[in-house]
């Protein structure tokens, strides 16, 4: 079976077939998929989908993106919502993301710093979102962090740091760029890390891995990402799915 540990089938890009891409991802084998809430709305959204489907759970959280939008009031529902909802398994998607100018790095880092602590209060586990600022996010995590376990979606940062990250109790989740043929620093990383802390994920709507590449992305394709890793590290594709199903399982608490 396929985990999509991090997949947005919530997201507008669905709305006119759905059920005919959760369909497809059935029949590709998906037997599991978190889908993380980037705002209130979005996880509300989430919530909803993990009550329509038993494969589905949620996650709850403010995306760095929607940092501004952050309120005491949406802090509480969330804290609600992780405490009263069965499928709620975790707070994400959270992070820092400095590719962009706005929202600001100390509104977002404010963000985070508050769900990292109610992660760590509630003893769930966080789902990363780090783009460019590896250095702040690591920081507030050993600050405020301290014994909060993890993912780190759509990975990318140095093999050093990912080692440190899985000493912290974190785990590494790829997708589809990891199957970009000019990702050749990930590939390395991917090969290279214990087997124990890889999780699959699609990230979809985005990055959509080859051979649909330019294409919407859907949960089916986390297959894609499984097969590649089962080449980079040497070994076939049914030892990556039930590696990565039971890393996913774990995290999540599953079992």
């Amino acid at each position: 079976m396929l985990f999509d540990t991090h997949c947005h089938i919530n997201d507008e890009a669905y709305k006119d077939d759905r059920a005919e891409m959760m369909a497809r991802a059935f029949e590709a084998g998906v037997g599991c998929m978190v889908c993380p809430g980037t705002g209130v709305d979005t996880s509300a959204s989430a919530i909803e989908l993990a009550r329509v489907y038993d494969e589905v759970y949620a996650a709850v959280g403010y995306h760095p993106e929607e940092a501004a939008a952050a309120t005491d009031e949406g802090f509480a529902q969330m804290r609600s919502w992780l405490c009263q909802e069965p499928k709620v398994v975790a707070i994400g998607e959270v992070g820092l993301d400095y590719h962009w100018p706005e929202p600001s790095r100390q509104i977002q880092q404010n963000v985070f710093i508050e769900q990292v602590k109610m992660a760590a209060e509630l003893d769930v586990p966080l789902i990363i979102h780090d783009r460019e600022a590896h250095g702040d996010t690591v920081d507030i995590l050993r600050k405020y962090g301290k014994g909060c376990r993890g993912v780190f979606h759509c990975y990318s940062g140095s093999y050093e740091m990912a080692k440190e990250l899985i000493n912290m109790g974190f785990y590494l989740g790829f997708g589809g760029t990891t199957v970009f043929p000019k990702s050749l620093k990930l590939k390395d990383i991917v090969a290279r890390l214990p087997e124990d802390r890889i999780l699959i994920e699609t990230d979809c709507p985005y990055l959509t891995p080859p051979p649909y590449r330019g294409k919407r992305n859907e949960p089916a394709y986390v297959r894609f990402v499984a097969d590649e890793i089962a080449v980079l590290r040497g070994t076939d594709s049914a030892h990556i799915r039930k590696m990565t199903w039971e890393n996913g399982k774990r995290l999540f608490g599953l079992l």
